[in-house]
């Protein structure tokens, strides 16, 4: 399995049709799941270190259509980092002070600190894809805010936050049988949110919002991955080592401790 595979060239046209959602990177899922729990524990050691130099940060972003298993990976994947040094972020609708500044604004308080983790469950990306699906908005609006993107991502690179986005991409068909799952079981029925009818019979437009906003925003330093998700085992393990592919590009290492600790015993 190459990782690249999965990752968005900004340059190119991007057609979600290209990725498969049942799509398992030839790989088995006993070996898929076998690996887990080594994965895991090379992203909580990458973690450590990262708290521990205090240089950098990580945000990781998911996007999805309902259903796609947002809540799922940060359950079964973001659940290898330690909580001490991780927070998770559900972006819903603006609330009556954040509509009364700019759309970013209730981004940036929640951008990880040197040296912690962020992953965000929805985003900022919100604020295009439902605009755009409804009309809401001007083209020229549009373009402004995947410029406006850009540049806050680019600002947050240049601070030394490393930036993931992910989007969880499932078939119409999955989505069917998992929304009726949560109306067929008790226990998930809370679940449910009648709005998500209206999402799924605008399948096509968000589709299309989708990929002309990871062809706008996909950058080096902030690209996108498109993760088949219609196997849950696949996602977990696709996601997994993306995050610890790209900690481990950062030579994350201990920083030096004080001078003079050799000779101390402690008594």
């Amino acid at each position: 399995m190459n990782i690249d595979d999965y990752c968005i060239d900004g340059d190119s046209k991007v057609k979600l049709e290209r990725w498969r959602p049942d799509d398992a990177g030839e790989v088995e899922r006993d070996d898929a799941e076998a690996a887990m729990p080594k994965l895991l524990g090379k992203m909580l050691d990458l973690q450590e270190r990262l708290y521990a130099s205090r240089e950098r940060s990580l945000l990781i972003v998911l996007q999805g259509r309902d259903a796609a298993g947002k809540d799922g990976t940060i359950k079964h994947v973001m659940g290898g980092f330690n909580p001490l040094g991780t927070r998770v972020h559900a972006f819903k609708a603006p609330n009556e002070l954040e509509r009364a500044h700019d759309f970013l604004w209730r981004i940036h308080h929640n951008v990880p600190e040197t040296g912690h983790v962020a992953i965000f469950n929805r985003s900022h990306y919100e604020d295009i894809l439902v605009p755009v699906v409804r009309g809401m908005f001007t083209p020229e609006l549009i373009e402004r805010r995947h410029e406006h993107i850009r540049s806050f991502e680019a600002l947050l690179a240049d601070a030394g936050v490393v930036i993931i986005k992910l989007f969880l991409h499932i078939s119409k068909d999955e989505q069917r049988e998992r929304l009726q799952e949560r109306l067929d079981q008790p226990d998930k029925r809370w679940k449910f949110d009648p709005a998500d009818l209206q999402a799924r019979a605008d399948w096509d437009k968000y589709g299309e919002a989708y990929e002309r906003l990871m062809r706008k925003t996909s950058t080096p330093a902030a690209p996108w991955y498109i993760i088949p998700a219609d196997r849950k085992w696949f996602r977990n393990y696709l996601v997994a080592q993306i995050v610890v592919n790209t900690l481990e590009g950062l030579k994350l290492g201990y920083p030096a401790p004080p001078k003079g600790l050799d000779h101390i015993r402690i008594e």
